[in-house]
């Protein structure tokens, strides 16, 4: 599966939760992937290559990316992240660089949205 077509499908699974429509507040969206048996190491080296994109450059503030033996995740943050998202994954020439994901992954991505944070000085 080309790797836009796999990311696009991601993004329009389901409606988004009602947030704030604020540019301060900073929102949080996961993309969850599971990898193909033995592709973890490769995994590893397409990260540690850093991303393909100017992540400041593309409106997020903050960017993880967590790998596992089995799964990839890759955690987006900034205000209005979903949009953020799509238009990285609309962007043809930016996108283009997800291709070197597309042999390790085992089936679509899932988009995950943030359904509970906790901060130090908040309640709870």
């Amino acid at each position: 599966m080309a790797p836009r077509s796999f990311i696009t499908r991601v993004l329009s699974l389901g409606p988004r939760a009602q947030r704030p429509d604020h540019p301060s507040i900073d929102e949080r969206v996961a993309i969850v992937a599971r990898l193909l048996p033995g592709s973890r190491d490769r995994a590893a080296d397409i990260i540690a290559e850093g991303p393909p994109y100017g992540l400041a450059l593309a409106g997020f503030r903050r960017h993880s990316v967590f790998l596992a033996d089995e799964a990839v995740v890759f955690v987006f943050a900034g205000p209005r992240v979903e949009g953020l998202v799509r238009r990285l994954v609309n962007d043809r020439a930016r996108s283009a660089a997800f291709s070197a994901w597309a042999p390790l992954l085992d089936g679509t991505p899932v988009l995950a949205r943030e359904e509970f944070h906790w901060e130090a000085g908040q309640a709870r």
